[in-house]
């Protein structure tokens, strides 16, 4: 019996042993809830000041703390480090709200990162400043970004949709209202299309307007068709669509100016206009001529999504430009029409040049981060925020085929807007869905 005790102990061993592997592998939740969580939470606490000192992270006490220190408690005086407020694990990491002392900020923390993230033995820290005098260290206890798997909070709402996750675990969201103009760089296979995808299947779910400039004669955006509300196709109906959304900004400022407000949301809820979100496949297609009769064509788009970045926000029209590159050299208004995009998302991209085009007047750290995401990574990108910060986000992997069924189930949310009929797109119709035209003949006796 002591025999096969024995053999039950070792088998039980191993075969914890290896859930545990396999959870680190298959389960990397269950795998840092278990073991990565307790063993990080000891080694931050027995090391904390240790690891704070070393990094140049505390800073020498005031003259009565150590007089105090030295005549009362009759102890050596020691530099003070940030306090510890409050400590929270989370699924994926580890948060941590410190209140600094006089004499440090918030960038002296960020400038440590990397040391006190090997000190400590995760995969990342993010520093974030929360309010004047208090930082939260983010921790990351491992690669969230290698199988993204989003937050299931994570739901579009208002105008905000979630796209992709952050590398602290958290749901990039893009905010239209915080930043209602973005640009979106990247290269061939960066997953760029995989971010757009995202975005659309959360637009669809809100009750807006979906505008698509697919010169690409609607390769990429025509599948979506049931939930549009124009989709342009070559570049001369794109002019004549930018056209159109130009005179509907200054119908919308007449209205506006009707009721005394500033802002399309200051409005009552029944006069207010439908929010319209443009979507710009490849910028470049709209830019680039081959011939010089296009030259007035060009010259009339870029004039109008240049007064549209300009102005339209208040009136509740927002640009998501996409494209591979975007600097001066696809022609004149190219670097003013950059200038109006607030938000930044940059996949992979081939030169160093097209990184600075889209991060380096926003958030010029971001730009080393950007040339080196790695290419067997597609969704991987290096994303602004509102506050003026950076970080690594993912998408999710979807395939066209669910964005269309999602767009065909949220059909019926395509707003009533006449000056669009025009550009509305043709929805094929399945022959699934179609009742036939030849009456059955009866089966012969």
């Amino acid at each position: 019996m002591t025999d096969i005790a024995t053999w039950f102990e070792l088998g039980g061993a191993a075969a914890g042993a290896g859930g545990l592997g396999y959870a680190k592998v298959r389960a990397p939740r269950v795998y840092w809830s278990l073991v990565g969580l307790p063993a990080t939470w000891g080694r931050f606490t027995f090391s904390y000041r240790s690891t704070m000192d070393v990094c140049g992270l505390t800073v020498q006490p005031s003259g009565l703390r150590a007089f105090m220190a030295r005549n009362v408690a009759r102890r050596e005086v020691q530099p003070i480090a940030p306090k510890i407020r409050r400590i929270r694990p989370t699924s994926t990491g580890l948060r941590v709200t410190l209140r600094l002392p006089a004499g440090l900020e918030p960038a002296d923390m960020i400038a440590s990162t990397e040391r006190l993230r090997h000190a400590w033995g995760v995969h990342a820290i993010r520093i974030v400043a929360t309010k004047p005098g208090f930082v939260e260290l983010r921790m990351t206890g491992y690669d969230v970004l290698r199988r993204v798997q989003m937050p299931r909070k994570a739901q579009p709402h208002d105008m905000v949709v979630p796209v992709a996750l952050r590398d602290d675990g958290t749901a990039f969201e893009r905010d239209y209202l915080k930043a209602p103009m973005a640009l979106t760089l990247g290269a061939n296979s960066s997953g760029k299309s995989m971010y757009q995808r995202n975005l659309i299947k959360g637009m669809a779910q809100l009750p807006v307007a979906l505008v698509g400039m697919d010169c690409k004669r609607g390769v990429e955006q025509s599948v979506f068709a049931p939930r549009l509300s124009a989709l342009a196709t070559t570049p001369d109906d794109a002019a004549s669509l930018a056209d159109v959304l130009v005179a509907e900004m200054e119908d919308r400022f007449d209205l506006l100016n009707l009721h005394g407000v500033s802002d399309i949301w200051e409005l009552p809820k029944d006069s207010r206009p439908a929010p319209i979100v443009v979507l710009v496949d490849e910028i470049a297609e709209l830019f680039l001529i081959s011939r010089r009769e296009d030259e007035d064509r060009r010259t009339r788009i870029v004039t109008a999504l240049i007064r549209l970045a300009q102005m339209a926000r208040a009136v509740g029209i927002y640009l998501e430009i996409c494209g591979q590159r975007f600097g001066s050299d696809l022609g004149k208004g190219a670097t003013m029409l950059r200038a109006q995009l607030t938000g930044r998302v940059v996949h992979r991209v081939n030169d160093k040049e097209t990184a600075e085009m889209g991060l380096k007047d926003v958030a010029p750290t971001a730009v080393p981060a950007a040339c080196v995401i790695p290419a067997n990574r597609p969704g991987t990108a290096v994303a602004t925020d509102a506050s003026g910060g950076w970080s690594r986000i993912r998408t999710p992997e979807i395939s066209r085929d669910e964005v269309a069924a999602t767009c065909r189930d949220f059909a019926h949310l395509v707003p009533d807007l006449p000056f669009l009929d025009a550009f509305r797109p043709l929805v094929p119709v399945s022959a699934a869905g179609t009742p036939s035209l030849v009456k059955p003949a009866p089966a012969a006796d």
